[in-house]
């Protein structure tokens, strides 16, 4: 990726409010105020949020597409620890590695998006891979290859939910269009553990219901988010109302040709490619 003298032409200026986040000027002061901002949120509360991101116009689009798409998105439903691992019981049965979870929702895949939808064309632009690999302090992100996972919209609906896990990758990238009428409330731990200590205690303290002290991200709709969630334990809040919560998740990573397997494709959505 080259830098920019200055703010590059961009096939998505109608999707990102550009003169609140200039994402195309690399070498504007504005962008490296931002950049700053972002990796300072990141650093003290695990997340940096961008309320506002998206255009208001850009939202009502992919929620009509989401609407037009959602008969034919893939509904998983499935139990799983926090780690994604096979349950093991042998810590005891209130062990974080036996404790199940549940998840459920609906996937619409990569290539169901159209190519002209506003957010795909966000993500498959330089500048927002550029600009979240600053973010993150990395020197290069690349998109992912995968056909299905690379971008996907994620319909919540009532009784869906996340159940409280992290995440295998360092970090992940998500848009929100809408929040649910009742429920579909994203709760996290930032840094719970690390990767000298995975704090069994405190992770088992959650599992077994003292959530009180849960941080609950706003998320309005329009919001881009990074997020560090593999450390962090978290969770989306079962749904309840006719209104679903509705986002994406954008994926990269440090190298390119990144793709899942085709057991987790089939896992996330239901067939390969």
């Amino acid at each position: 990726m080259t830098a920019t003298t200055g703010p590059s032409s961009c096939a998505y200026d109608d999707a990102v409010d550009l003169g609140r986040y200039p994402i195309n000027d690399p070498a504007g002061s504005a962008y490296q105020a931002l950049v700053q901002a972002c990796q300072e949120q990141l650093r003290d509360q695990g997340v940096a949020q961008l309320a506002g991101f998206l255009t208001a116009a850009a939202i009502s689009q992919m929620l009509a597409l989401a609407s037009q798409l959602t008969a034919h998105a893939w509904a998983s439903d499935q139990a799983h620890t926090i780690y994604f691992e096979p349950g093991d019981d042998s810590g005891g049965p209130d062990h974080p590695r036996a404790l199940m979870q549940h998840s459920a929702k609906k996937a619409i895949a990569y290539d169901q998006i159209p190519a002209g939808a506003p957010v795909r064309r966000l993500y498959e632009s330089d500048d927002l891979t550029r600009f979240i690999a600053a973010v993150l302090g990395k020197q290069v992100l690349y998109r992912s290859a995968d056909p299905l996972d690379a971008l996907e919209i994620a319909v919540f609906s009532a009784d869906d939910e996340l159940g409280w896990h992290f995440d295998n990758s360092e970090f992940s990238v998500t848009v929100m269009y809408q929040q649910a009428e009742a429920g579909g409330h994203f709760d996290y731990y930032p840094w719970l553990r690390n990767g000298q200590d995975e704090n069994y205690p405190g992770v088992q303290k959650i599992l077994l219901g003292d959530t009180a002290d849960a941080t609950r991200l706003p998320g309005s709709p329009g919001t881009l988010a990074v997020f560090r969630g593999q450390h962090a334990l978290h969770r989306v809040t079962a749904v309840s109302g006719p209104r679903p919560r509705i986002n994406s998740v954008l994926t990269y990573g440090e190298h390119p040709d990144m793709k899942l397997s085709e057991l987790t494709q089939k896992l996330f959505y239901g067939r390969t490619a």
